[in-house]
């Protein structure tokens, strides 16, 4: 018998992978969430497959995500990184990131840790508010997924006004679908519900 997946994650074994063992399965660590929405920002104009498969690099160049680490990186690191094709080299992404690390820290610094995951829990929509704006929940088909909600309009804002940036509307949905913040496996989806 075949396994029913979402209809995007059939287009290759990196999609399969990544949609069978990690997308949508919750995520709820501040530092694992850096990475995520790091990652995130980086794919933003590009597909995902481009980013999956610069992933290991991505992790190496950025000390593993550390915020602790990349927020101290300089100009010697942003050239250096510009200069490696292991990895997207984008100079808005890369210093995007080192300013989002050195804003985290910040919010650390005042409120703890958890502050990232605390504040993607309490920004995600819920199906009830989903619904609210006419997508369809649960999602029957990939048409029914919307590419952004109220809610992540209003973390957009709310981020950046933290010092966040590069985070926007898409992008942050896209980070809360990943991290299972958001359950959007479509309901055929061998692993919807799960």
């Amino acid at each position: 018998m075949d396994v029913v997946r979402c209809g995007w994650a059939n287009s290759s074994p990196d999609y399969i992978a990544y949609h069978d063992d990690e997308w949508g399965r919750p995520v709820r660590d501040d530092v694992q969430l850096f990475e995520r929405l790091s990652l995130e920002a980086f794919q933003s104009g590009l597909s995902w497959i481009t980013v999956l498969r610069k992933r290991d690099a991505f992790r190496e160049v950025f000390a593993g995500f550390d915020p602790e680490v990349v927020a101290r990186f300089g100009e010697r690191h942003v050239d250096d990184l510009l200069q490696d094709a292991r990895i997207i080299r984008h100079r808005g992404k890369i210093e995007a990131t080192i300013r989002n690390a050195q804003s985290l820290l910040d919010k650390w610094d005042q409120n703890g840790t958890a502050w990232l995951t605390t504040t993607l829990l309490e920004g995600a929509p819920t199906d009830a508010s989903l619904t609210a704006q006419g997508f369809c929940r649960p999602p029957q088909k990939l048409s029914d997924l919307p590419a952004r909600c109220e809610e992540t309009a209003s973390l957009a804002k709310h981020l950046k006004r933290q010092g966040f940036v590069f985070l926007g509307p898409t992008t942050l949905y896209a980070a809360l679908q990943a991290t299972g913040f958001v359950q959007d496996h479509v309901a055929e989806c061998h692993l919807y519900g799960g």
